[in-house]
């Protein structure tokens, strides 16, 4: 990598356990270096010195309120001017869950909270969240962990920092069932069920987006070309001015009843797309492989 290149650096912070950990190890994993509850007084030193060396290795930073000389507002303006680099790139990562699941979360592991102070785990929750929201709010990147398991956060970073280079916008293309929630992390989010649905027909039911008989199914589905144009135009009209206001992810889902039919082929068929305009999405499947189940299908065809 070249030393005109910016040299890389990502700030993880965010609530006590809602997996800013987690998003460092896979970090590392990727060809990261990456530092955790690192005291915040050094971080320009430490700039300054990756900066002196022949490499532009990725950079991950952790730090939380159990950091050193944890000062949000500090932190934000410390942030802020070295955004203004040209030989930095400096995205923040916010770690995010609700106050109900991080309660869950400490009383099953019966751990005690950083800010609890003899209190109760929501107490310290609540002081938490009010210390840390200059950062939320100054965060690029928000991740909410409040219904993802430790393996789609995993997952979810794998996705965008695997490849992506400096000044490249980050695509996922995905498909999910409504019937087994919504995606939390969605920037834009398509409702496919308007299509006839491939799961009442017997010989299409076992079989997926993935496979040629459904796609030829939906292909000749009414209104299936037409709203799919509009989608694609629409996608590859916004995804320039996302990029150009410094967003640097997105993700895209497509959704249908179970997740198997509709919603696959579509975003199959997106990520092809708007892979021949130039982008390079991500395509994830949450649910091509559940069980095609009729009573999740009737609640919605």
């Amino acid at each position: 990598m070249g030393l005109s290149t910016p040299q890389k650096i990502m700030l993880v912070t965010g609530m006590s356990g809602a997996g800013k950990t987690t998003s460092l190890r896979v970090l590392e994993d990727l060809g990261w270096e990456a530092v955790d509850n690192f005291p915040i007084r050094l971080l320009r030193p430490l700039v300054e010195e990756v900066l002196a060396g022949d490499e532009r290795t990725p950079l991950a930073i952790g730090f939380d309120s159990r950091t050193r000389g944890f000062d949000p507002s500090a932190i934000v303006a410390i942030a802020k001017d070295l955004t203004k680099r040209d030989d930095l790139e400096v995205t923040t990562q916010f770690i995010d869950c609700n106050n109900s699941e991080l309660e869950r979360r400490y009383n099953e592991t019966r751990r005690r909270h950083p800010l609890a102070n003899g209190r109760t785990a929501i107490d310290g929750i609540r002081a938490e969240r009010d210390l840390l929201e200059p950062l939320r709010r100054w965060a690029d990147m928000l991740i909410d962990t409040s219904e993802l398991a430790t393996n789609e956060l995993q997952q979810f970073v794998r996705q965008n920092f695997e490849t992506q280079n400096a000044g490249e916008l980050a695509i996922t293309v995905s498909s999910f069932g409504f019937a087994r929630g919504m995606p939390p992390l969605a920037d834009l989010v398509f409702d496919m069920r308007f299509l006839d649905n491939p799961h009442w027909h017997p010989d299409l039911r076992e079989q997926t987006g993935l496979d040629e008989p459904v796609a030829s199914f939906l292909q000749q589905t009414d209104g299936f070309e037409e709203t799919f144009g509009r989608i694609r135009d629409l996608l590859i009209d916004l995804l320039p001015r996302y990029q150009a206001q410094g967003k640097s992810y997105v993700h895209i889902a497509f959704g249908c009843t179970g997740g198997r039919h509709r919603s696959v082929y579509t975003a199959q068929r997106m990520a092809q797309a708007l892979r021949e305009t130039g982008f390079a999405p991500t395509v994830t499947h949450r649910n091509l492989g559940s069980r095609a189940a009729d009573m999740v299908e009737m609640q919605t065809a």
